[in-house]
């Protein structure tokens, strides 16, 4: 338990975040001792919604929610399952049922991680299945809550439509948790992150271009920026630019220069597109 939260601590921003889980956390903690005590507890429901834009943290937590879970004897493992629409829905009459059903079986005593969950409430062409997996989906919910915890996970505005779709969604699920955008100090902070486990390093010159770089980011963002996920591309690209300016040297660089990356570097890859144009809910 304690080493599940202190896991969390060690997360880069997502301060709302940290403040819900923990308290969810406490919440679990004191009814797990109160149910061994022999008393009575409230029925605290495992099933959980995460909504936030792409790279905000959400599967990171998901997985840390599974090692919560198991941590306080209320599921068997710490396994998390970590699917989308394609592996729920068949495109055969009869079909998507069962595969849902087999998914969640091999998801007991476990996490189901739905990401982009309003997928199943979105029809995706004529004869569109979503919906039997939604009722299979329900069903199991409830049916297996003692060895099931399902997170559904995707954009505000998209898993709002998700809740709203099946009155069922809003009796299972029990907590709503929001991840907000990283601001530019924490972009620059999960930069520095990618940096120091590839070996790399920033000059001072590099970390102050690399602010005004996020900061600009931040401030052109919309609702699918791509936080962490933008973040590692643009790390990517300073790396291949670093590559191309240490070989453009013609004699072989030393460890430090080879570690380093250059105000040059940061500022040519930010120059280019640092990610690809999102694919939005729905398109």
């Amino acid at each position: 338990f304690d080493a599940v939260l202190a896991e969390l601590d060690k997360l880069i921003g997502l301060a709302a975040v940290k403040a819900e889980v923990r308290r969810l956390a406490e919440l679990l903690r004191i009814a797990t001792m109160r149910r061994e005590a022999g008393l009575k507890t409230v029925q605290v429901s495992l099933h959980l919604i995460f909504q936030g834009s792409a790279g905000t943290g959400k599967t990171t937590v998901a997985r840390l929610f599974g090692r919560l879970y198991k941590s306080l004897g209320l599921l068997a493992t710490d396994n998390v399952i970590e699917v989308t629409r394609e592996d729920l829905v068949s495109g055969y009459v009869g079909q998507t049922a069962t595969k849902t059903g087999e998914v969640i079986d091999g998801a007991l005593d476990g996490v189901l991680f739905l990401d982009e969950a309003y997928g199943l409430v979105r029809p995706s062409s004529q004869g569109d299945f979503g919906p039997e997996a939604v009722v299979e989906l329900l069903k199991r919910m409830e049916d297996d809550r003692d060895r099931l915890a399902v997170i559904a996970a995707g954009y505000p505005h998209e898993m709002a439509e998700f809740l709203a779709s099946n009155s069922g969604f809003r009796s299972r699920f029990g907590e709503t948790i929001h991840f907000e955008d990283y601001g530019p100090a924490e972009l620059v902070q999960i930069f520095e992150k990618f940096a120091a486990d590839a070996d790399y390093a920033l000059q001072p010159a590099a970390r102050e271009e690399l602010q005004r770089v996020m900061e600009r980011l931040h401030a052109a963002r919309d609702r699918y920026f791509g936080n962490a996920r933008t973040v590692r591309n643009l790390f990517d690209d300073v790396v291949a630019h670093q590559a191309e300016r240490l070989l453009a040297i013609g004699s072989k660089p030393d460890r430090q220069a080879l570690m380093e990356l250059t105000a040059a570097d940061v500022k040519q890859a930010s120059a280019q597109p640092a990610e690809p144009p999102a694919e939005h809910p729905g398109q």
